[in-house]
């Protein structure tokens, strides 16, 4: 099989400008350009991101519901389960997740299913198990858009669910409390490429600014974020450049 190879072209007016403006080697600024950083601005942008370029998680569908539940449930001092897949992106969403709620609530514990007795996702041993110790409430990370049956199954047991993921949705959703996942069609958050880890950490920030909590709370574990980036191959663009620069920042501290 022969390979093609597809040269990107660059504008030299802006080739010309940007090396003007950025002071650096033009063959940089050709690299640039073929990628459409073809500005000072967007290129400043891309050398060095800034917290303040990440989206207010309020934009998320379904935001509102998913920090009313959880407060609802700090308020009446249920229990919640924080489950996550088995991989890395699964079990850092999870590490993320359950610190910052033990921070706040007591009632509290996480899971994390069995790779080969209970494979990939929301698993009925999972519900069970929640059912079996008085949870009311779960909060699904990195898995649980495709889990129809399994979470109609948690409701007629009084199991609600939040389910924060990043796969892409069938036409049938499951009969969660609040979905959150940038993938869905009528989500209108800005970024679609958030990592499972990426959207629980979403999650952490509304509820750092509902609760008028301390700032820190919210980027206190980006090393683990940027784990679930890497691990997860998601594209190193927008929000996860962003999460991945100040996460690998945090992790050579």
């Amino acid at each position: 099989m022969q390979k093609r190879w597809k040269i990107l072209s660059a504008e030299k007016e802006k080739v010309d400008s940007l090396c003007q403006s950025l002071n650096i080697q033009p063959v940089i600024c050709q690299i640039l350009v073929q990628r459409r950083f073809d500005t000072f601005d967007k290129a400043k942008n891309f050398f060095r991101p800034q917290l303040t370029q990440l989206h207010n998680p309020r934009l998320m569908k379904d935001m509102e519901k998913a920090v009313e539940r959880i407060i609802r449930a700090i308020n009446n001092e249920e229990k919640i389960l924080v489950f996550g897949d088995y991989d890395v992106d699964g079990t850092t969403a999870v590490a993320c997740m359950y610190k910052f709620l033990k921070k706040i609530h007591s009632r509290l514990d996480f899971y994390i299913p069995h790779r080969y007795r209970e494979g990939y996702g929301i698993s009925k041993t999972g519900i069970d198990f929640a059912n079996q110790n008085g949870f009311t409430l779960i909060i699904s990370l990195d898995c649980g858009i495709k889990s129809v049956d399994l979470i109609a199954y948690a409701k007629k047991m009084g199991i609600d669910f939040i389910v924060c993921d990043h796969h892409l949705p069938d036409a049938e959703l499951p009969p969660a409390i609040a979905i959150l996942n940038p993938k869905q069609k009528d989500c209108s958050y800005p970024y679609k490429e958030l990592c499972g880890c990426g959207v629980g950490f979403k999650l952490i920030a509304a509820l750092v600014e509902e609760l008028s909590l301390p700032q820190e709370f919210i980027f206190e574990d980006l090393d683990l974020v940027a784990t679930a980036i890497a691990a997860d191959i998601v594209p190193v663009t927008g929000e996860n450049r962003v999460l991945a620069f100040y996460g690998l920042k945090k992790a050579n501290e």
